[in-house]
């Protein structure tokens, strides 16, 4: 995924990205959901773009509505109903928007790669 750029116009959200999120709270998910992620693009293994809902916000402003986030390294992203979820070791982030002309695309080469990645096998067999 090297040599991907990333454009962020603006930290505002639109009327669609707002109701792209209702549309996600309103489906409900298995789990509890961390946050809502708009204009997503995955870089590397981890997800960047705007944050929405975020469970842990800090005082100072951490994970505000609007700012612009990266994810921790992505364990698995699964589809559940109309949208994907991306599982960090700690946090369930679920994708409301993908970034313009390349969002959709980083997602399918992350899925890509990482089914091909190497599971190596456990150090002891109990």
């Amino acid at each position: 995924m090297s040599g991907t750029e990333m454009t962020f116009h603006s930290k505002r959200l639109s009327n669609f990205d707002l109701l792209r999120i209702h549309k996600a709270q309103a489906q409900g998910f298995d789990l509890p959901v961390t946050a809502y992620l708009n204009h997503v693009a995955i870089v590397g293994k981890s997800a960047a773009g705007v944050v929405f809902g975020h469970v842990r916000k800090g005082p100072l402003g951490r994970f505000d509505d609007g700012h612009y986030m990266r994810t921790s390294d992505i364990v698995c992203a699964l589809r559940e109903g109309r949208f994907w979820v991306l599982n960090t070791l700690n946090s369930r982030y679920v994708i409301a928007t993908f970034q313009r002309d390349i969002g959709r695309q980083t997602l399918r080469d992350f899925l890509t790669v990482s089914s091909q990645a190497i599971h190596e096998p456990p150090h002891s067999i109990q």
